[in-house]
């Protein structure tokens, strides 16, 4: 198939993310040290506050949104075996969304952005950088309606087909991100846009909040389903097996984007402006989302063991030395999975109505996040770049044994840090703060971990640079490489699914309801009382 167009266009994106990432890597060092108080000559709030703004914005969503675009993009080319539909369309949203990065990144980097990735009211950033934003944003529905329109494109030509797996999730992607991003949308543009303009002296914080967690936990399935992507369609064939289960795979992805939309609340638990039984409702709501990871890590690890036992592995756990552990996307998602278990505990106690109140805002949610999101989702995006960069450049990879190297750093290097992060949290330390006293014995008594979280940054650091140095060589190689992407057959091959497992227009209208329930009078109920609005921060 000549792809040459598609390549280019999906590798464009990637090298944006990773460049991204690397950037963003180092910040994130800078900002442990800093933190932990040891080194008084670095000791700088502006600093601080600059770098760890322009640290999250450049992996939550700088990183993702340019790498799952270009996932996408290439993944609808080779399950479809079509073109890219309008490319001139889709590089404008690449033109857009590199656009908004840039002018972001401007009072970001020149400390007027100092507003953290969440961007909290009362907090305010320079008008730039939230039109940046924004321009971000929309660059990316681009993606989602080029996704969309090839997913219909294909039905239409395939009456009654199952569309391919990896671009069904795809699809439910483009869906989900269309549904979340509305939330932080409106936020931006009705309300900080205009405030940060001056075009209005005051707004409602407690609206803005609420806009925002309409988007804030979603996104993160936004980030994770290129992951489980890879999981379900790519991972059984490396290690050598079959998919356990398309039809279970189907499954979990319509319950990710169903269930993961109407259940921002879980990040309100301690502000005033919802209700207590508003709170309730999204925490049953969240529980219930985690039924499609069980289904994720069933469905997954079955596969890995049918390639095991195809492999020649016996016994009741000798499949899993069986598996091609010097394969990258292998490596990747067993300690993927492992930091998973690991992660989704903590995720489960901040979900908690009662549990979370002994976490909220303490070093613990940074320890879940960046094992999460650090350590489940984004070492997947390596393994599924380790095993792109070949067939999108036609090279061959650079140092097969420094991206296995690479992959065994990241892991080490993110319990490292990640462990103290979450001991601290029980021990009472505050996220969000760019430096404690340490003069008293509470505080006195973090220093160990404080020390240990330095040297897993120091980790990644190395692992960070190690990944795009890879990449980097295998770009600028002189040898050639003849490749395509290879998707998992199910053991079980599909001949007909029900319309339900094959088609969004039911689980829109689910949707649509549950969000109506979920947000409907939350959102409605701050044009239907007096709220005090909130000014510039001190002012």
């Amino acid at each position: 198939m000549d792809n040459v167009a598609e390549k280019k266009l999906a590798l464009t994106h990637f090298w944006v993310a990773f460049g991204a990432f690397g950037l963003a890597a180092v910040m994130g060092l800078y900002q442990v040290i800093e933190r932990s108080g040891f080194f008084g000559f670095l000791e700088s709030r502006e600093v601080y506050y600059a770098s760890v703004s322009t640290h999250g914005v450049l992996m939550g969503f700088v990183l993702t949104t340019f790498f799952i675009m270009g996932f996408g993009y290439y993944v609808a080319n080779t399950t479809l075996k079509l073109p890219v539909w309008n490319k001139t369309f889709a590089w404008t949203g690449f033109g857009v969304a590199l656009t908004g990065v840039v002018l972001a990144a401007l009072p970001l980097l020149l400390g007027q952005a100092s507003v953290l990735f969440t961007f909290y009211p009362p907090l305010m950033a320079h008008p730039i950088f939230y039109i940046g934003a924004t321009l971000l944003v929309v660059g990316s529905w681009f993606w989602c309606v080029s996704m969309i329109v090839m997913y219909m494109q294909w039905k239409k030509a395939n009456p009654g087909q199952p569309v391919p797996l990896a671009m069904f999730a795809t699809t439910a992607n483009a869906i989900l991100w269309l549904w979340t991003s509305a939330g932080v949308a409106v936020e931006v543009l009705f309300q900080l846009i205009p405030w940060a303009l001056g075009w209005i002296d005051t707004i409602d914080a407690g609206l803005a909040r609420t806009l925002f967690a309409w988007t804030l936990h979603p996104i993160v399935y936004f980030w994770l389903i290129p992951t489980y992507t890879a999981f379900y369609t790519l991972v059984p064939k490396q290690a050598g097996g079959f998919l356990f289960s398309d039809e279970m795979a189907r499954a979990a992805f319509i319950l990710l984007v169903v269930f993961s939309l109407p259940i921002g609340f879980h990040h309100l638990y301690m502000d005033p402006e919802q209700a207590h039984g508003w709170k309730i409702l999204h925490a049953v709501g969240t529980f219930v989302v985690t039924l499609p990871t069980f289904i994720t890590g069933f469905t997954v690890i079955a596969s890995l063991e049918i390639a095991g036992r195809l492999n020649g592995g016996k016994g009741l756990f000798g499949w899993i030395a069986a598996l091609p552990w010097n394969n990258p996307m292998v490596l990747a998602i067993i300690l993927g999975l492992l930091m998973l278990i690991f992660g989704g505990f903590g995720g489960l106690v901040n979900a908690s109505y009662a549990m979370n109140a002994m976490v909220h805002n303490t070093a613990w949610i940074s320890g879940h996040f960046h094992l999460i999101f650090g350590g489940t989702t984004i070492i997947m995006y390596f393994g599924i770049a380790y095993y792109f960069w070949p067939i999108l450049t036609g090279k061959p990879l650079f140092c097969p044994s420094m991206a296995i190297a690479q992959l065994w750093s990241w892991f080490i290097g993110m319990v490292i840090m990640t462990t103290p992060w979450h001991i601290l949290g029980l021990l009472g330390q505050p996220r969000r703060i760019d430096s404690v006293n340490y003069n008293n014995l509470l505080t006195i008594s973090w220093e160990p971990y404080e020390v240990t979280m330095i040297f897993g940054g120091l980790i990644l650091v190395v692992s960070a640079g190690m990944l795009v140095y890879n990449l980097y060589k295998t770009h600028l190689g002189s040898e050639s490489y003849q490749g395509e992407v290879e998707y998992a057959e199910p053991i079980h091959a599909v001949k007909d699914l029900p319309g339900y497992l094959n088609s969004f227009t039911l689980w829109n209208i689910v949707i649509g309801v549950f969000m109506l329930i979920a947000f409907g009078y939350p959102i409605l109920q701050f044009f239907l009382m007096e709220t005090f609005g909130s000014g510039r921060w001190g002012v």
